[in-house]
Formats: C-alpha cells, sequence, structure tokens
C-alpha cells in the first residue's frame, strides 16, 4: 500500500482534533480479513449528534450488528460531525485503503456525516466502545446502499472465518475464482482482488523494525 506508507513514514504533529500518532517499527495495517476477525462489534448504524457531548461524540443509531449483538442503547463514540469543509463520503469502490481523513495525521478517521449509514468495526476497552483494528484500519466507511462493495465484502468475511481454519483458503480462492469470472462486471473485479489480497497473507509493515544497535567495541588506552 504505496500511499499508505509514504504518508506514514512523514506524518508530523500538527493541530487536529485528533491528536496526531506514530507507528512503532513493525506495525502492520491489518488486512480486511484481519479486521474481520479482530473486532467484536461490527455494526451497521446511522450518525446523529451527541446529547452528552455535542463538541466531542457522536452517536451511532445501531441498524444491524454483523458480528456480537446489536447494541440495546446508541453508543457514543469520541469524534466529531463533519462540517462542510470535513465532509467526504468513503469512495464506494475502495476497497483497500481506509477513508482519506485517516491520512491526514491522526491516523485514524474522526469525523462522520450527520445522518451517513456506516459500518463500524468497534472493539470494547474498559467498558466502552472504541475503534478496532489499529491505525490506517478501515474502521469506519459509509456504506450507503445494502449492496456496498465494503458490505458485501465483510458479510463473506465473516463467512469464512466461521469456517474450520483448514478450510479458509480454499473458501477464499472459490469466491475469488467466481466473482473473477464476471470479466463484464467491474464491481465483482474488485471484490477478487480484495479476496486476492488476503491471500496474500499480512501486509508488509510500514515501518521495518530497528536494527540492532552494533555491539559495543569498548576503548583501552595506553
Amino acid at each position: 500500500m504505496p500511499r499508505i506508507l509514504a504518508i506514514a513514514l512523514s506524518l508530523a504533529a500538527m493541530p487536529l482534533p485528533a491528536a496526531a500518532c506514530s507507528v512503532a517499527p513493525g506495525y502492520r495495517v491489518p488486512t480486511n480479513m484481519e479486521l474481520v476477525a479482530g473486532a467484536d462489534l461490527i455494526l451497521l448504524a446511522t450518525v446523529s449528534e451527541s446529547d452528552r457531548d455535542p463538541g466531542g461524540a457522536v452517536r451511532l443509531l445501531p441498524v444491524a450488528a454483523l458480528k456480537g449483538a446489536v447494541p440495546t442503547e446508541p453508543i457514543e463514540l469520541p469524534a466529531g460531525l463533519a462540517t462542510d469543509t470535513t465532509l467526504e463520503l468513503s469512495n464506494p469502490y475502495e476497497l483497500q485503503e481506509a477513508h482519506p481523513q485517516s491520512l491526514s495525521g491522526a491516523c485514524y478517521r474522526y469525523v462522520f456525516p450527520r445522518g451517513s449509514r456506516m459500518l463500524f468495526f468497534l472493539a470494547r476497552h474498559d467498558g466502552a466502545w472504541r475503534q478496532a483494528g489499529g491505525p490506517f484500519s478501515r474502521w469506519a466507511e459509509d456504506v450507503l446502499t445494502d449492496d456496498a462493495p465494503w458490505l458485501q465484502l465483510t458479510r463473506f468475511y465473516l463467512e469464512v472465518q466461521a469456517l474450520p481454519e483448514s478450510e479458509r483458503a480454499a473458501a477464499l480462492k472459490a469466491r475469488r475464482a467466481e466473482w473473477a469470472e464476471r470479466t463484464d462486471d467491474p464491481v465483482a473485479q474488485l471484490l477478487a482482488a480484495d479476496v486476492g489480497r488476503q491471500l496474500a497473507g499480512p501486509n508488509p509493515p510500514l515501518r521495518e523494525e530497528l536494527p540492532p544497535a552494533p555491539p559495543s567495541t569498548g576503548h583501552r588506552g595506553s
């Protein structure tokens, strides 16, 4: 993922609604299947203003849970509502990289359009829901239609995760071949390409591990 790699290597602190971040050497952005596996809750929800903290949080109104139980009440997340200058919906045909806002210095998307229907990958931390997946993950993307490619992929990867580990590669290869055969369907080609990325294995690290320090040679005076 060259675009993420280039920006990750040049991140600098800047005034942002969310704190700027940097990644540790060896950090790998999770693949989409790893993101699915690591989330405690995958929630389809619409975004509204928080009643408790209008300036510092948003409210997620649950529509459906693809993984985990549907929350019994809205979820409050530390984030902001998009203004006219920050409103940018996810590209429905981008299936590899996260929303461009995650590349602005904060490493996570932290502003959401009011009323947008989105797919959130969440993890439970200290009794509260927070983003899953780590920096630059596709943890929060707009999915405005029921046949959105990102929804199709997420549901498929959940099916694969439910299989015994020994059967997962075969399931991925079979679906990739099925989608790849639909040569007149550009969306099917995008889906097949993403499955191919899962079969290729983990993403490369954004920053290589630092080399070990050279051994001390010592110094003896005359």
